[in-house]
């Protein structure tokens, strides 16, 4: 695992975190499950993508995500988001795909968000690794009180920021940000499950645009690359 990198200005915010009795628990643990043979996905070297692709000064909206895919070669580090040659794309990705489309007349032809990533949003699952074939796996090991970490750093930043919390899970773990401060976007989850409760018609997409405009900051650009 000595191929893990973590972005200088992240790396400094972070870190007490990283000084932490949680995270030498983590590491353990991590080390552990790879002397047992275990594959842990994504790639070490991808574990802190969503961080490296935005940096904190770079951020400008936050989507909280649960954990990665646990199929091979589908995640990589950024919540919701798959290699572009995954195919098919995954149900939650492809309600976010209807609505967006819905919203803004967008229509993406691939899974990877790479792109969004790199104009300002931070595509944060709460959990950073998962054991291949095994979902939720890695929960509860301390990935947890990391990305709390980055959501509270982010929650002290002064200029607004809209956070996307999608579902209970995310609802929960985001209850600590200042909806005073920042523009807070809350929703059902786009799972098949519950997308038609509320997902469906939230028009999440054009709201963080017109905020952005509201800031004097750049609009996202939702299209993927090809």
């Amino acid at each position: 695992m000595s191929d893990i990198q973590l972005d200088a200005a992240w790396e400094n915010l972070l870190q007490d975190t990283f000084k932490s009795d949680n995270m030498s628990a983590l590491k353990g643990f991590l080390r552990n499950e790879k002397d047992l043979g275990k594959v842990i996905l994504p790639h070490s070297s991808l574990w802190f993508n969503a961080l490296n692709s935005t940096p904190p000064d770079k951020v400008k909206v936050v989507i909280l995500g649960q954990d990665p895919y646990p199929t091979p070669g589908h995640a990589h580090g950024l919540c919701f988001s798959v290699l572009p040659d995954v195919k098919p794309i995954p149900k939650s990705l492809i309600n976010i795909y209807k609505e967006l489309q819905d919203d803004l007349g967008i229509v993406n032809h691939n899974g990877n968000l790479q792109s969004w990533a790199e104009q300002g949003v931070l595509l944060l699952n709460s959990v950073l690794t998962v054991q291949s074939g095994q979902a939720n796996s890695h929960q509860g090991q301390g990935w947890e009180l990391f990305t709390d970490a980055v959501i509270n750093e982010l929650n002290r930043q002064s200029r607004p920021i809209a956070f996307v919390l999608w579902g209970a899970y995310a609802q929960k773990k985001g209850a600590i940000i200042d909806s005073k401060r920042h523009f807070v976007l809350r929703s059902p989850h786009p799972s098949p499950l519950s997308a038609y409760r509320g997902f469906f018609g939230s028009r999440p997409f054009s709201q963080i645009n017109q905020f952005l405009q509201q800031q004097d900051q750049q609009e996202i650009d939702w299209h993927t690359k090809d």
